[in-house]
């Protein structure tokens, strides 16, 4: 796989998406208490098509200017909202989360509940909407446009829409926008961590990172986003891309940006690690929008798994 991303990265940042910056699990692997995020706000983007009636399930979304594209969405509509606030708007304290999930190349929507298994329920019980976006068929050899090389904005353009028209119907907490994937996935996740990181609160990458020839900017650089970052040790090393490195050079690069991120080397080649959807869904309810410095900062919990480390 060659990733040649600095044009492509360096296009997305300028492209049309609707804004510009600036103006306890069972398990006992819950979060601490998540802190409340900063008053910097994030900037939405606005919906640019009509949005589609939200329910669970396959739903199309259709940005302007690109084909409609099919959009898993997982929630549950009794729950999904932020919390909200004072008695005379008493109703379920769902926690507004939003998380996008990116599968992999030769996979699809299925991953991501293969990937967080029993953690998706827990996610949708306590409000939150897991979005598994369709890739599209013409993207290429690999899931994602970004990945093939292409200049193509599409992707994040429909990552823009879902959070415009999630929020336009008050389902999503502004500050609680994350993003996960696997392999192709992860790739893009990486991605929109820099392009889309007026929005972006934090991302979990599994095999993803930063190869050679990826130069990315970044859309929001006051935005310290946190990053858990996965690899699958010397063995993951696929498509030519040595995700070892990547996801070290990953690492690297946010550190010396300011953000915060920490490095889970698994051991296990190119494979999703099932063991640490507990730990990324309590990262990411505990790394809202302008949480910084991260809660974490001193430590990760015990009950993240052992081969992770700042």
């Amino acid at each position: 796989m060659r990733v040649a991303l600095s044009l492509i990265l360096l296009a997305a940042c300028h492209g049309s998406s609707g804004n510009t910056p600036g103006d306890d699990d069972d398990d006992g692997s819950a979060a601490p208490d998540a802190p409340a995020a900063s008053t910097d706000a994030p900037i939405l983007p606005t919906p640019t098509g009509t949005c589609p009636a939200i329910a669970p399930g396959d739903v199309t979304f259709a940005p302007a200017g690109i084909p409609p594209r099919k959009v898993k969405l997982a929630f549950d509509p009794a729950k999904a909202g932020p919390a909200k606030a004072g008695p005379a708007k008493a109703g379920p304290a769902g926690t507004g989360e939003l998380i996008f999930y990116w599968y992999a190349t030769g996979s699809g929507t299925f991953e991501s509940g293969y990937s967080l298994g029993a953690t998706l329920t827990a996610i949708t019980d306590a409000g939150g909407i897991v979005a598994t976006p369709y890739a599209d068929p013409s993207a290429g050899q690999f899931e994602w446009f970004m990945v093939n090389g292409s200049a193509k904005l599409d992707d994040f353009l429909v990552a823009d829409e879902v959070v415009g028209c999630l929020a336009q119907a008050h389902l999503i907490d502004a500050k609680r926008i994350h993003s996960m994937g696997m392999s192709a996935g992860a790739l893009q996740t990486t991605a929109l961590s820099f392009v889309r990181s007026a929005y972006i609160a934090s991302v979990a990458t599994y095999s993803g990172g930063i190869p050679p020839g990826f130069s990315p900017t970044t859309q929001d650089p006051a935005n310290k986003f946190a990053a858990l970052i996965f690899d699958g040790g010397a063995t993951d090393d696929v498509f030519s891309v040595d995700f070892k490195a990547a996801s070290e050079t990953y690492e690297t690069m946010l550190k010396a940006a300011g953000h915060f991120a920490a490095l889970c080397d698994h051991g296990m080649g190119h494979a999703i690690p099932l063991d640490a959807a507990p730990s990324v869904a309590a990262f990411f309810t505990a790394n809202p929008y302008g949480a910084w410095p991260s809660p974490y900062a001193g430590g990760l919990p015990s009950t993240f798994p052992s081969y992770c480390s700042l």
